[in-house]
């Protein structure tokens, strides 16, 4: 539900060649953006009758030449796959940062703002201490402020992997890195008319995981994206 406002960034990508300016504009970008996201969302919920409940976690990745600029807040995860020096291995390498209750800064600044943590949980109901929405638990210092990364891309990277905490439940980064790899890389896929080689490979890829997470007992909404950013072998 995060929506960037792209004529903006391409703005900034040409107002300035300082780096310096450009990173800080960037990350005010997607800070604000995160934060518009979450008070449009709460509008339209408290509109609703009965008002919505619901929030979400989100990771977003944005590219600027050869740096990665990750936001994400919540337990949704962005992933790379990087290979080793050889080409023989794929490594995972992980881009972004779980918030969750139980994690001393989150648990403090939920306890400053009124609200407790039990069970590892905000209020011993929610499971991350920052989303979108989730507007009963504003008031307990769960907030829609992003953690913003950075990260140079070079030419061992192949692709990311974003996905929920479902995904996560049921593989660690590199058990999903492993997965994926050979399916990308060397299995045998059927064409699909209208796709590239290609788009058919990670549409499977993506599927093959999904599905394999909720077979291992991922009882979790499992949803997963894969974004090429090299060759795919």
């Amino acid at each position: 539900y995060v929506v960037f406002s792209l004529s903006y960034l391409s703005f900034l990508l040409h107002k300035t060649g300082e780096v310096a300016n450009l990173e800080k504009e960037i990350k005010k970008c997607l800070v604000d953006t995160f934060k518009k996201t979450d008070e449009d969302f709460l509008k339209q919920a408290s509109s609703q009758k009965p008002v919505w409940k619901d929030g979400s976690t989100a990771t977003c990745v944005l590219v600027v030449d050869d740096v990665l600029y990750i936001a994400n807040l919540g337990d949704s995860r962005a992933v790379l796959c990087r290979s080793s020096e050889d080409g023989k291995n794929r490594m995972a390498v992980t881009l972004s940062k779980d918030h969750t209750p139980g994690q001393y800064e989150e648990r403090m600044r939920i306890q400053k703002s009124g609200g407790m943590v039990r069970d590892g949980r905000v209020m011993g109901t929610l499971e991350v201490s920052r989303s979108l929405g989730d507007g009963q638990y504003k008031r307990c210092g769960v907030i829609p402020t992003p953690d913003i990364r950075r990260c140079h891309l070079t030419a061992s990277d192949r692709y990311i992997l974003l996905a929920c905490d479902g995904l996560f439940k049921a593989f660690s980064p590199d058990e999903a890195i492993n997965f994926i790899t050979p399916i990308l890389e060397s299995e045998a896929v059927m064409e699909k008319e209208g796709k590239s080689e290609q788009d058919v490979r990670f549409e499977t890829a993506c599927a093959r995981l999904a599905s394999q997470a909720v077979r291992r007992g991922s009882a979790d909404n499992v949803t997963v994206l894969l974004v090429c950013i090299g060759q795919s072998k």
